[in-house]
């Protein structure tokens, strides 16, 4: 696997829970596997972690030239994938083995929350360009959203593989009635494109409606200040809960106490907070974006507001809040369906996907 962050970067998120899932299966299927990923400060230079073997050389611009060195020092390998995050790792001209690519999203939009322009416009036309570059490499990817965009891009054979979540699913789901004061929880890497200063101004409409409602917010990010600034010049700071980084225990019992989840990114390869939130018999009201419209069922398993703005997700959360009897309908159907993403239910089939990858000789060949 070469994938820019690992488990322990400090900036590593969904995209490594998933990628950690899917490598520990193969490790305890037999195989050796490797995980190559950026130094970052006060890394060790390998590490093993849940079996799996993690190297680490370079960074952003070197990277891709350290993996090089390090992996014609070592035993052949059956397959190489090649995580992109807007640029990828340029392997199969290099691996010389077979290669497939993975992928959680495509980028697009979201290269103008990092980058100013012109350097969004030409993010965005590298990442195009790029796909095409790639359109003889399977890839794989979890979102059908996803798989249309590379297939407009000129990419030939995407495979639709879908995310797992190590969150258990409540045994019993245990009575949580809609009453004030209303508990609303964000759970999210604090960066720009998830764009959780929107989950604020929700609040603040909410509020303004006379609707009861307290927000926490889970996880950290370069946006930390910015936001932590936005609740005190809204005068929201008593209603806000900057609660960092929590251990899994935590922040599934946080998730089980809250009335809903709220996600505002700008896009999304899945959405993996929202099955964790659904075990814990929470729905989710998410923005109308490509990866959250299939993680969350509209009117089945929560709710997709009408627009991509702080004033249609207050709309939403406001209407389910007077129906009751729905929000209980939402909070059956999302627990039942948490159920069918445990890591237990889809690790078998994905892991043979990936073992059929590596056994295919005709690829490996050419």
């Amino acid at each position: 696997m070469l994938n820019w962050r690992d488990p322990r970067n400090p900036l590593a998120g969904g995209a490594e829970r998933v990628t950690q899932g899917y490598l520990s299966a193969l490790q305890k299927r037999g195989h050796d596997v490797f995980w190559f990923a950026f130094n970052f400060p006060d890394a060790l230079p390998v590490e093993v972690i849940d079996g799996i073997t993690i190297v680490r050389g370079g960074g952003k611009g070197t990277a891709i030239l350290r993996a090089r060195q390090w992996y014609k020092r070592q035993e052949p390998f059956d397959l190489v994938i090649d995580q992109h995050h807007g640029i990828p790792w340029f392997a199969q001209w290099w691996c010389q083995t077979n290669c497939v690519a993975f992928l959680h999203e495509v980028l697009g939009p979201i290269w103008k929350s990092f980058y100013r322009w012109p350097l969004s416009i030409l993010g965005r036309w590298q990442e195009e360009w790029t796909h095409r570059l790639y359109r003889n490499v399977p890839f794989w990817t979890a979102s059908s959203a996803t798989k249309r965009v590379l297939l407009e891009h000129g990419v030939k054979n995407v495979t639709i593989i879908p995310y797992g979540v190590h969150t258990k699913a409540l045994p019993v789901l245990d009575p949580k009635p809609l009453l004030a004061p209303f508990q609303l929880a964000v759970v999210s890497r604090l960066a720009p494109n998830k764009r959780i200063d929107h989950a604020i101004q929700t609040l603040g409409i909410l509020l303004a409606r006379n609707v009861d409602a307290f927000l926490t917010i889970v996880g950290v990010g370069t946006e930390e200040q910015k936001l932590q600034d936005m609740a005190r010049r809204l005068a929201l700071q008593k209603r806000i809960v900057f609660a960092g980084s929590l251990p899994e225990k935590e922040k599934d019992e946080l998730l089980r106490r809250s009335h809903l989840l709220l996600h505002t990114s700008q896009r999304e390869g899945w959405g993996l907070n929202v099955i964790e939130a659904n075990a814990m018999g929470t729905p989710a009201v998410v923005y109308p974006v490509d990866g959250l419209i299939e993680s969350t069922l509209h009117r089945e398993t929560g709710l997709v507001a009408e627009s991509e703005t702080p004033n249609a997700l207050a709309a939403s959360i406001a209407e389910l809040l007077g129906h009751p009897e729905e929000y209980q309908v939402y909070r059956q159907n999302a627990w039942e369906r948490a159920k069918t993403f445990h890591w237990d239910r889809v690790l078998p089939s994905d892991c043979d996907w990936l073992e059929s990858m590596a056994q295919n000789r005709s690829q490996r060949t050419r």
